[in-house]
Order: C-alpha cells, then sequence, then structure tokens
C-alpha cells in the first residue's frame, strides 16, 4: 500500500484552500483505494472506496450539488487523505476498517457489538484422566460462555442471545446428561445432585459413569453441535444393540432414553429441512428493511442445522448514506439501492473481526467483489445466495419478516418516545426548536438504613437515555441517612465545574458534558429546597429544577411535579405522555442507584477488598477463596491448611492472607 496525505495546513482564503484540494484531485492515481475527507476541526466526514481514485473522487468536485446533503458535505472537506492499494477486494476491507476506527458522519454505521454468547464444552485434563482420579479436571463440563477463547477446550457458535445458549445447554443436559456443575461443587460433591434425580446429568462427581463412556457422552454431544445428528444416533443405536447382546440390558435402556430424548429434540426443531433437502450445518441469513429514514438488519444464525435465531442491527447515517449513493459508481451510473447499500455495509463491518459461515443467504444481491474480499479474508469460499429456494427459502423469509417487525417496533417506540418529549417540552415550557437537543438530567439516592449511600446521576437526550453518560456517586462524609445532605453533594459534585463555564448551555464542556434543560430530583419540595440552595450558590438558573412528587398513596401515575422557581404544583395527568416520560427517566435514576448502592453494600459485606488488598490476590483466586468458605468471614476462620485446599494458593500466599486476616 502506499498513502497521500493531502493534509498540509489550509490557507487562510477559502478559495485558495479549494483551488489547492482540487489540484491534488486532479494528482489522484487511477489506481484502486479508499479515501477520507476530512472538515476543518480535522473530524472524518466520509470513508470511501473506489476502483479508480481518480475518477471517484473527481466526481465529488465537477457538479454542482448546492442545497443537497452531498453538497453539505462538500463545502466542509478541508482535507483529504488516500490510500491506494493493490485491488478492489483490499480497498473493500480497508474502508471498513476505518469506518469503524473513525465512525465518520456520512457512512453507514453498525454499532460495535461482537460480544456473542458460546457454548463451551471444557476439555477433560490427561494427567487427571491418566490418574484415575475423580476430580472436575477429568470430566469434560458444558458451560455458557464470553470472552477470549482458550484453544485447550471446545467452542461453539456464535449464538445470536444468551437465551440460544442456555437452551441449547438445556438439550445436551437432556440428551447427553453432561455436568454444568463448577469444579469445585464437583469436587465437593458425597451424593448425587437433583439434575441426576431428574435425569439431567448422569453423576460424574460420585462415580456413577466411568471415564470412557462419559467422554463418549461428550464426543456424541460434540457432533450434535457440529450437525452430525446421523452419525450420532447411528452411534448410539450401535452401542444399544452392543450392551443388549450381551445381557447388558440396563446400559442398553439408557442408551434407549437418550435416542428417544434426542429423537424428540430433532422433531421438535422449527426449522425442517423439504422433502429430499438437506440441511446447511452452518449459514447467516440476513434481512435487510429500509423505511422511515430507519433500517435494520436482521441477522438469523443457522449452526449445525439448527436454527439459533436472530438479532436485529439498526444502523445510524442511514440518510446521510443514501444520498451519497449516486455518486458510488463512476461515470454517474445508477448506484445501488439503499437496501443494498445497507447490506454491504453490514456485511464488510460485521464479518471484519468474526469469521463468516460458508453461507450466507441473503434478500438483496450484493456485489461479487465483496464476497470475493471475504472469502480472500477468511482464508476460505464464502457463497452468497439471493432468491434460495426449498428450505432456504423459508429461513429467508422468516428473516425478512423479523427485519420488518424489528423495524415497525423501532420507528413506533421512537416516535412515542419523541411525542413525549415533545409533550414535556410543551409542559414545562422547555424552549427548544430541536427537541432531539433536549437535554434532561435526573438524580436519585439510594441507601440501606443509612448504608453504602450511592447517588445516581442519569441522561436523556435525542430522545432515549444515554447509558454511556450515566454517573454514580459515593456519598461519604455525612450522617447515614441524610438524604438532604446527599443530595447536597452530589449537585456540588455534578455541577460544581460546569457552573464555572462561561458557554451557554448549547455549548459543550470538557469532556461533552454540558448544563442540561431540565434537572429532576426524586423527591418533594425538601430535595428541591436543597437543590435550589445548591443552583444559587453555583450561581445557576433555578428554574431548571423540578422535583418528581410522589402522589397520594405512592401510586404510579399520580406523582406532582415540584418547581424550585415557585410555580405552584402540576398534576400531568394519568395518561400525559410528558409525565410518561418524566417516569421513564426517574424510574431508570432509581434503578441505577439502587444496583450501584446494593453492589456496594455487597462489597462491604463480604469484606472482598481485604482480600484485594493482598498481593498475589487476583479476582480470580479471590472468587475461589470465597465460594470455597463461603465469604471472608469463612476465609478469616480458615487455618492455612485449610487455605491450602484452593487452586493456585501456595504455602506463601496462604501465610500471607492468614496474617493480613488477622
Amino acid at each position: 500500500m502506499s498513502e497521500h496525505d493531502v493534509s498540509a495546513e489550509a490557507p487562510a482564503a477559502p478559495d485558495a484552500a479549494r483551488a489547492r484540494l482540487l489540484a491534488e484531485v486532479a494528482a489522484l492515481p487511477q489506481r484502486p483505494g479508499v479515501y477520507r475527507y476530512f472538515d476543518a476541526q480535522g473530524a472524518v466526514l466520509y470513508v470511501g472506496k473506489a476502483r479508480d481514485l481518480k475518477k471517484r473522487v473527481s466526481s465529488y468536485f465537477q457538479k454542482n450539488h448546492a442545497g443537497t446533503r452531498i453538497g453539505n458535505m462538500i463545502e466542509r472537506i478541508v482535507r483529504m487523505e488516500t490510500t491506494v492499494v493493490r485491488s478492489e477486494a483490499e480497498a473493500l476491507l480497508l474502508e471498513n476498517n476505518l469506518i469503524k476506527a473513525l465512525t465518520p458522519h456520512y457512512n453507514i454505521l453498525f454499532r460495535d457489538d461482537k460480544s456473542y454468547p458460546y457454548l463451551k464444552i471444557t476439555a477433560a485434563d490427561s494427567a487427571a484422566l491418566a490418574s484415575g482420579a475423580v476430580s472436575g479436571a477429568a470430566f469434560s463440563r458444558v458451560v455458557y460462555y464470553r470472552g477470549a477463547v482458550d484453544r485447550r477446550h471446545h467452542y461453539f457458535g456464535p449464538y445470536p442471545s444468551t437465551w440460544a445458549v442456555k437452551e441449547s445447554i438445556h438439550l445436551l443436559q437432556k440428551v447427553f446428561r453432561l455436568r454444568t456443575c463448577e469444579d469445585t461443587v464437583f469436587s465437593n460433591r458425597s451424593r448425587p445432585c437433583l439434575l441426576y434425580q431428574i435425569k439431567r446429568c448422569s453423576a460424574p462427581c460420585v462415580s456413577l459413569i466411568s471415564h470412557a463412556d462419559y467422554a463418549q457422552d461428550v464426543a456424541d454431544a460434540e457432533r450434535f453441535l457440529r450437525g452430525e445428528t446421523h452419525e450420532v444416533m447411528e452411534g448410539l443405536q450401535a452401542r444399544m444393540t452392543a450392551h443388549a447382546e450381551v445381557l447388558e440390558f440396563e446400559q442398553a435402556a439408557e442408551i434407549r432414553d437418550q435416542i428417544g430424548a434426542l429423537s424428540q429434540v430433532l422433531h421438535q426443531q422449527s426449522v425442517e429441512a423439504s422433502s429430499g433437502g438437506a440441511f446447511d450445518k452452518d449459514a447467516d441469513i440476513l434481512a435487510v428493511k429500509v423505511q422511515g429514514g430507519r433500517a435494520c438488519v436482521n441477522l438469523a444464525m443457522v449452526r449445525g442445522g439448527r436454527h439459533l435465531g436472530d438479532r436485529a442491527y439498526f444502523p445510524t447515517h442511514v440518510d446521510e448514506a443514501a444520498v451519497l449513493t449516486a455518486l458510488e459508481v463512476a461515470g454517474g451510473a445508477a448506484g445501488p439501492t439503499p437496501e443494498v447499500h445497507v447490506l454491504q455495509a453490514f456485511i464488510a463491518q460485521h464479518y471484519v473481526d468474526m469469521p463468516p459461515p460458508p453461507l450466507l443467504v441473503l434478500s438483496d444481491a450484493v456485489e461479487k467483489g465483496l464476497i470475493d474480499a471475504l472469502s480472500k479474508a477468511c482464508g476460505f469460499k464464502v457463497t452468497a445466495l439471493h432468491q434460495p429456494r426449498e428450505h432456504r427459502r423459508s429461513w429467508l423469509a422468516m428473516a425478512v419478516h423479523g427485519a420488518e417487525l424489528a423495524l415497525a417496533r423501532l420507528l413506533a417506540e421512537e416516535g412515542s418516545q419523541q411525542a413525549r418529549t415533545r409533550a414535556l417540552a410543551e409542559a414545562l415550557d422547555l424552549a427548544r426548536d430541536d427537541p432531539s437537543r433536549l437535554r434532561i438530567e435526573c438524580f436519585d439516592i439510594s441507601h440501606t438504613a443509612g448504608e453504602s449511600t450511592q447517588a445516581s446521576c442519569v441522561v436523556f437526550e435525542g430522545h432515549k437515555m444515554q447509558s454511556a453518560q450515566y454517573r454514580r456517586y459515593n456519598i461519604e462524609g455525612i450522617t447515614g441517612g441524610d438524604d438532604y445532605a446527599a443530595m447536597r453533594q452530589v449537585l456540588m459534585r455534578r455541577y460544581g465545574r460546569l457552573a464555572s463555564q462561561e458557554q451557554a448551555s448549547e455549548d459543550a464542556a470538557p469532556g461533552g458534558a454540558r448544563l442540561p434543560d431540565l434537572v429532576l430530583v426524586d423527591g418533594g419540595r425538601g430535595q428541591v429546597a436543597i437543590a435550589r440552595e445548591v443552583f444559587e450558590e453555583l450561581g445557576l438558573d433555578v428554574s431548571l429544577i423540578v422535583g418528581v412528587e410522589k402522589g397520594e398513596g405512592r401510586k404510579v401515575g399520580l406523582e406532582e411535579l415540584v418547581f424550585a422557581d415557585g410555580r405552584n404544583k402540576v398534576a400531568l395527568g394519568a395518561d400525559s405522555a410528558a409525565l410518561m416520560l418524566v417516569a421513564q427517566i426517574r424510574d431508570e435514576a432509581h434503578r441505577f442507584a439502587i444496583t450501584g448502592m446494593r453492589a456496594r453494600r455487597a462489597s462491604v459485606r463480604t469484606g472482598g477488598s481485604r482480600l484485594e488488598d493482598i498481593a498475589g490476590i487476583g479476582p480470580k483466586k479471590r472468587a475461589r477463596l470465597l465460594q470455597r468458605f463461603g465469604g471472608v468471614r469463612g476465609v478469616g476462620s480458615a487455618s492455612v491448611q485449610d487455605l491450602l485446599s484452593v487452586d493456585g494458593i501456595s504455602r506463601e500466599l496462604a501465610e500471607e492472607i492468614y496474617r493480613a486476616l488477622h
């Protein structure tokens, strides 16, 4: 690759800057590459790819786009960077890596959510097997898993949801009776647990199954997850017949029950091959729907021939990207439809870090070069199928229907939320030309009888809760249970720095924060009076403060709004859209505060920090100690010899723990 950076300091005169930019465009090579546009503040506006850099980039500047969103973008361009690559496939991969890294304003962007769950089957430890001991390390375990992959173990997935993983684990327990317990629980069993009684585990912990038979069940479970159901069934039938021939009827009956359970599971699968057809073992079905300026890509997953469910993705900047479609094809030819544009962006961005399955079933045809680049990047052939037949057609129909439902639900929710925002702005006379810019912050205090007091601040902006901007505040130095002092402290800490800024509320303070248009406090006149005192000390507008006071009998829908500037209370009515929004924000502040308070209280009560302060005790060893002895008190009561029984605890560390806790 080679890079051309048109990034020298822009001259003061706009005409001179544009002339220099056009000269750089004229000097671009006629080779594949990627281009990036930047504005005067250095923010990236757009990232694009081209088979011919000179032809593509020139098309932006050769026509008059005044008055359009394309024209607005072009007017903001002051700097350009290009990277020349060897092929269009390389350009495509680089383009989407840059889109994910730079999040440009005019590109379609999908949220980078790669936290897919997996089903993990741990590998049996060879040393434990050789010793013949009954230990958890000798018997594989099936678990729900997220995180980095350890090559010693076997992973199946990804799954679209937590529910899909847990349902698969339930099936493995039902058919193959694999254990799910922790090794510490396994090692301390003296009799079978309830899962054995209900025929969901074969109880290897108390030697009710041999190493060899359990290993066979694990192998069958893995083959089942890979879609080799026919082979698994034949193997079970052969084992049952072998046991029956040597008069081992109890073992034969156990396998017969396994066959029956497996047959039932296969019969209940929601997606079946049509007559004469065969399951595709691994495939992703992608359906796209664009409507009302929003788009949805519904991803349905088939793994091992089993339909695992689907997940909907909603990209941003769909409108901005759609208006650039005409310029995406050199020579002025008609560009791809918005649906194709969105689908191609999803495929390129989603599979940059995650390997695709061998088959993609698509609702719209995409560029062949995209699939070729995907195949090259992952090292095996990926097939994209448009207009499928038979069972694949059923898969796609379900995915399309899911996309339509998800997008309709999103549009309804957004419409409802926008209506609520407008209703609240009107009810409280909040001057906002653009309701999406309305910023509301809400505070709540939570504690248990004065213990572990914590305050929460949640943020509503852009018609939705902004969870990334939530903050928790540990309240210190007050009398336990004094909610007024806690409210004073959190408001001082929250707005003390912002109050010193001279910007208007429209301007962002350092770190992206700004004074809100409305401050909600969970409480009545007392809480509002404290908030008023704080705002007066800081020189802020007290009319921003509104208390949410519970109504008669503390019933939902009877809340009243209390104003710090002396206005009379307002009861909006149980069916008011404005009250629904206030209640939603208040409830979210309460939820956020109470979950934080409970976590802090649990940490204090278990004394977890006392263990964390000991050198050599990390999260894993701390968890093992607390689990083994039932809490920090149990750890404190344990002898050095007892501490040595915990995996990973050496004698030196055991003695250090004993000294620290005594």
